[in-house]
């Protein structure tokens, strides 16, 4: 992996655990869903007449990813309502890597033993955060991970066929992300477009953020192995823990501070892998 790759998704990591802590810090959790990912549908209909469109080898595997990404949305909003980011958000992220990387396999990708290392430090890492939880509060987020995994293996195929990466994934939030907006505007008009006025602001950053991180993500698995790109991202778990720290004031136990050196490793052993 290029130093230029690792910096790359490093940077989408920041973004994503950025985003998340939008969604979570809002008064309506829901809402705040709906404002990032109509902002992100926004930014990328303004955005997509001045790119190719993605080759039709790719269409099946974005209306495929259409379908996932809209649920893990409703799903993201429900879990925060719930669930401290800093427990959710460590458990949906750091399950998807292993799965990725094992379904990997079945698409004829082989890793070296040192990107292997990699992959199981990082999960390790953000599965030892979790330790304490509840097996309540952990059935969501380890649903959010199976689907983050699903997705993320259908969008690189995707992303690779395409010959766009960009583009491909700027349809997909311009797709996924009308379903939500539409169904809030139907079911509760009045305090969308309030809240919309409210924090408009927030959403697209948001929506920019979410928007950046997952092109670049895409891109990055054009230009190495799925699994090595997927893992790296989710060293976003380290973002996160010092937003829930410094910004949301959760408490963060010692063992989740213990397992963001784990991820740290493992990252290390990614870029040299």
């Amino acid at each position: 992996m290029s130093p230029t790759i690792f910096l790359l998704v490093l940077l989408a990591a920041l973004l994503h655990a950025g985003w998340n802590a939008i969604v979570k810090r809002g008064a309506d959790k829901f809402l705040g869903t709906v404002l990032v990912t109509g902002s992100a549908a926004l930014v990328s209909a303004l955005v997509l007449p001045w790119l190719p469109v993605p080759a039709a080898q790719s269409w099946p595997w974005l209306a495929a990813s259409v379908l996932l990404q809209s649920g893990y949305y409703a799903l993201i909003a429900h879990c925060y309502r719930t669930t401290d980011m800093s427990l959710a958000y460590p458990l949906m992220r750091g399950c998807a890597p292993i799965l990725v990387a094992v379904a990997g396999l079945a698409f004829g990708e082989h890793l070296p033993a040192a990107a292997w290392l990699g992959v199981a430090l990082v999960s390790a890492g953000i599965l030892c955060m979790t330790r304490g939880a509840r097996l309540r509060q952990m059935r969501l987020p380890s649903l959010i991970a199976a689907t983050i995994a699903v997705y993320t293996l259908v969008d690189a195929h995707g992303a690779r066929a395409s010959g766009s990466p960009v583009a491909y994934t700027l349809w997909l939030f311009l797709l996924s992300g009308l379903p939500l907006p539409c169904w809030a505007l139907w079911q509760r008009r009045a305090q969308t477009l309030a809240y919309a006025r409210a924090h408009w602001r927030l959403g697209l950053v948001g929506g920019l953020g979410t928007t950046a991180s997952y092109a670049i993500a895409l891109w990055a698995m054009t230009r190495a192995p799925v699994a090595m790109i997927a893992a790296l991202r989710e060293t976003s778990i380290l973002f996160a823990l010092l937003i829930s720290a410094l910004l949301l004031r959760e408490h963060v136990p010692r063992v989740r501070w213990f397992a963001a050196a784990l991820i740290v490793a493992g990252a290390v052993a990614l870029r040299l892998a």
